[in-house]
C-alpha cells in the first residue's frame, strides 16, 4: 500500500511539473503569460526602486546644497563613502542631505514634542543627534566591510598564489581571483575587479594598487600594496612573496583572535558584578538575613 502511494505522488509531481512547464512554454496560453508576467516583476521592482532613489535624491538635493563643504571636508567625505562601498556620484547629494534633513528633523521633534521649551540644552542636542548620526551609521558600514575585505584576503593570496604558479601574469590571476570570490567574499571580489579595470584603462599596476588600499582602508590591504610593489620593483618572486604574506596574515588574524578572546575576561567583569553578583548575594544570604530578623524579632517581642 505504502509503494502505491508514493507511486501516485510521483506520478502526480511529475505531471504537476510537466503541465506547470507546458503552460510556462506555450505562447497563446494565458497561464504562460500570466507567470512570464510575474517573472518580470523583479526587473519592475527594480525599476521602482531606481525611480524611488531618484526621488529621494531629488528631495534631498536643496538639502545638501545648504551645507557647502570645502575641497579638503569634501574629498574626505568621498573617500569615507568610498570605503562603504557607495561610488556613485549621488552618494555624496544623498549623505550631506541626511545629515541637513536629520537636523532639521532632530529639531522639530524636540520642538514639537515640548522638550525643547523645558530644556534648551535638549533642543540643542536634538538637531546635533540627527546632523551626526549619518556619519556613526557611516562608520558602522565602513568597519564591517573592512572586516569582511580582512577575512577574505588569505583566501585571496592563496588563489592568487595558484594562479601564478600556474603561469598566470599577475593582472590576469588578479581577475581570476575576482571571479571565483564574486559569491564567497563580493567585497573584496568589487574591488580587484576595479583595479583590473584601472589597469585596462592605462594606469600603472603601481598607482592601481596605491587607489585600491585607499579605497578600501584596510591596512592588511595596504601592507600587501607594499609587497606588491616592492616585488615588482626588485624583480623577486611574486608567488614566493605572496605566500610569505599570506602565512603572515594567518598569524596576525590567530593574534587578533586571540586578543579578542583575552578580552572577553575583562568585558564579562562589569555584567557580573552589576547583575549576577547581587543575585548570588541574594540567594544565597537572603534566608540567612531573613531568620535573623525573624529571631531578633521574637526576642524582643
Amino acid at each position: 500500500m505504502e509503494i502505491v502511494v508514493a507511486i501516485i505522488v510521483f506520478v502526480t509531481v511529475v505531471l504537476v511539473i510537466f503541465l506547470f512547464g507546458a503552460a510556462l512554454s506555450t505562447p497563446l496560453s494565458v497561464l504562460g503569460e500570466r507567470l512570464r508576467s510575474l517573472g518580470g516583476d523583479a526587473s519592475r521592482r527594480a525599476e521602482e526602486k531606481t525611480q524611488f532613489r531618484e526621488r529621494v535624491e531629488q528631495a534631498l538635493d536643496p538639502l545638501s546644497k545648504a551645507m557647502p563643504l570645502s575641497a579638503d571636508r569634501a574629498t574626505s567625505t568621498r573617500l569615507l563613502l568610498m570605503q562603504a562601498g557607495y561610488r556613485e556620484a549621488r552618494a555624496m547629494t544623498i549623505y550631506t542631505g541626511m545629515r541637513v534633513f536629520g537636523a532639521f528633523l532632530g529639531f522639530a521633534i524636540c520642538l514639537l514634542s515640548g522638550i525643547g521649551i523645558t530644556s534648551p540644552l535638549l533642543l540643542l542636542g536634538g538637531p546635533l543627534l540627527g546632523f551626526f548620526l549619518p556619519r556613526f551609521l557611516l562608520k558602522r558600514a565602513i568597519a564591517k566591510r573592512q572586516m569582511r575585505i580582512r577575512l577574505g584576503l588569505p583566501d585571496a593570496l592563496d588563489l592568487t598564489v595558484i594562479c601564478v604558479e600556474a603561469g598566470l601574469g599577475l593582472d590576469q590571476a588578479l581577475m581570476r581571483v575576482a571571479e571565483d570570490l564574486q559569491h564567497a567574499h563580493p567585497e573584496l571580489s568589487e574591488e580587484l575587479k576595479l583595479v583590473n579595470l584601472e589597469m585596462r584603462a592605462g594606469k600603472p599596476r603601481t598607482e592601481a594598487m596605491k587607489n585600491l588600499a585607499q579605497r578600501t582602508g584596510v591596512d592588511d590591504i595596504r601592507s600587501l600594496v607594499s609587497v606588491l610593489i616592492q616585488t615588482d620593483r626588485f624583480g623577486t618572486s611574486v608567488a614566493q612573496a605572496l605566500r610569505i604574506h599570506s602565512d603572515s596574515l594567518r598569524t596576525e588574524r590567530r593574534q587578533r583572535a586571540e586578543e579578542q578572546a583575552a578580552k572577553t575576561t575583562i568585558k564579562l567583569v562589569p555584567p557580573l558584578v552589576i547583575f549576577i553578583l547581587p543575585s548570588v548575594i541574594f540567594v544565597t544570604l537572603g534566608p540567612a538575613v531573613i531568620q535573623l530578623v525573624r529571631t531578633v524579632f521574637s526576642t524582643t517581642h
